[in-house]
């Protein structure tokens, strides 16, 4: 997890601020260049080979050279529900949108990114069905599937166009691609859509946004038909690490690109910051907490993992990564201290140290939080019959009820901290 963190930290990540916080954009940039590879992905939230290629190119690689800008969850209400589209598919509303339409501030604000001067070619990445064939050969490897394509609107852009020879380029890396499969039948091939004069429906899509604005832009499509969202998610990364090739930026990824590699790194969900108060390790948390102190309203969730989200319903928070539903939380309201200790101090295995506010620790055998005045300690799941405050008590794994822990291997424990009953901090204590 701590490689991840810190490949995050190192990545800017910020919502532009005169888009009224509707797209998170992800740049990795290098001073000395304007060539931008713009990546968009989850414009339909039932394609999560998208929208995790774009978490991993997020959190695990490194730009050396030229620049990078990742939008790894644009449709996110999508994305939540699981679903292709809550409020009509997306990728039809780029010639025409209703002012009314829910979406319309996304597209408003997409357009405005993919229309930045120094945006030099656009992915969209996207999940098909079946195995795009010239010639028909069932219901699956057939003229109309989208999987496994390359798809471009047209052949080429104006002549000094940097990167406009559309069928050029897409054809370089379907022939990379195709050196690449982890199966014989999971060939990539070129798709040109023809959009102007063949298909009205692509005439309204992002791609062909990007085109009629002299941006050249592709659709990547891994097959929804693969076996595994990892085998979906190596062919996504495969592809951009060739358009990156070809546009001379020059990268690092932190893990070997194969689909055993990929598998462990999406079980690694990151962590949650709740209110700059609470941080609690996602990847082996348990499917329900109960009674987390948090406010009223106006709660800040800060995931480090880059398609983290929450909804909520029937008064509990649902905290997702991507499409995936990770915990459900259960909050107990409370009133925030605004006036805390930003230091712990506690005996570890018979050792006296001090900790940060809102961090974890490690114990071996047994803990002890120090008494600070007008401060109350409050250890979930320890039991003590005289006093409402733990402060000062010695603290086992065995004294713990293995029912409030907070990871199914009933390993990490809450420790939380309260001045006048109001809520200060919450930390995590692991036994080894």
């Amino acid at each position: 997890m701590l490689d991840i963190l810190k490949l995050i930290s190192l990545a800017f990540i910020f919502l532009l601020s005169n888009l009224d916080a509707n797209i998170q954009i992800i740049k990795k940039e290098n001073k000395d260049s304007n060539r931008t590879l713009l990546v968009i992905a989850g414009i339909h939230g039932n394609e999560p080979g998208s929208y995790f290629a774009a978490s991993l190119l997020s959190s695990h690689y490194e730009i050396n050279s030229h620049n990078l800008w990742i939008v790894p969850n644009l449709n996110k209400e999508s994305i939540l529900a699981n679903k292709r589209a809550v409020h009509g598919d997306m990728n039809r509303k780029f010639s025409v949108i209703h002012k009314n339409d829910k979406d319309i501030n996304i597209i408003k604000d997409i357009k405005k990114i993919i229309l930045a001067k120094n945006v030099s070619l656009v992915l969209n990445l996207h999940d098909g069905h079946g195995f795009y064939r010239k010639e028909f050969q069932g219901n699956i490897f057939n003229p109309n599937a989208w999987g496994q394509t390359c798809v471009i609107d047209q052949c080429k852009l104006n002549e000094n166009q940097a990167f406009g020879n559309l069928n050029e380029i897409a054809s370089i890396v379907k022939d990379k691609l195709n050196k690449k499969l982890i199966q014989e039948h999971h060939t990539f091939d070129v798709r040109n859509t023809k959009t102007k004069f063949d298909d009205e429906q692509m005439q309204l899509s992002l791609t062909y946004f990007a085109v009629t604005n002299n941006k050249p832009a592709f659709a990547i499509e891994s097959s929804k038909n693969l076996s595994s969202l990892s085998q979906k998610i190596y062919y996504q990364l495969l592809a951009i690490e060739e358009f990156m090739k070809i546009m001379d930026i020059s990268y690092k990824r932190n893990f070997t690109l194969n689909e055993n590699s990929i598998a462990k790194i999406l079980l690694n969900y990151g962590t949650l910051s709740i209110n700059g108060r609470i941080l609690l390790n996602l990847s082996d948390i348990k499917k329900s907490l109960s009674f987390i102190p948090i406010k009223s309203k106006s709660n800040e969730f800060d995931f480090s993992h880059p398609l983290g989200n929450t909804k909520k319903v029937n008064g509990d928070f649902l905290l997702f990564i991507g499409n995936r539903k990770i915990a459900s939380i259960k909050p107990q309201y409370f009133q925030m201290s605004k006036i805390c200790p930003q230091k712990i101090k506690l005996e570890l295995d018979g050792v006296i140290t001090s900790i940060d506010k809102a961090t974890d620790f490690f114990v071996n055998d047994d803990f002890k939080i120090i008494k600070e005045k007008n401060i109350r300690v409050n250890v979930i799941g320890f039991t003590s019959k005289n006093t409402k405050d733990e402060s000062n008590l010695l603290i086992t794994k065995s004294s713990l009820n293995k029912r409030f822990s907070l990871d199914k291997s009933n390993t990490q424990y809450r420790i939380e901290l309260y001045k006048n009953n109001k809520f200060c901090s919450m930390s995590v204590v692991h036994f080894k």
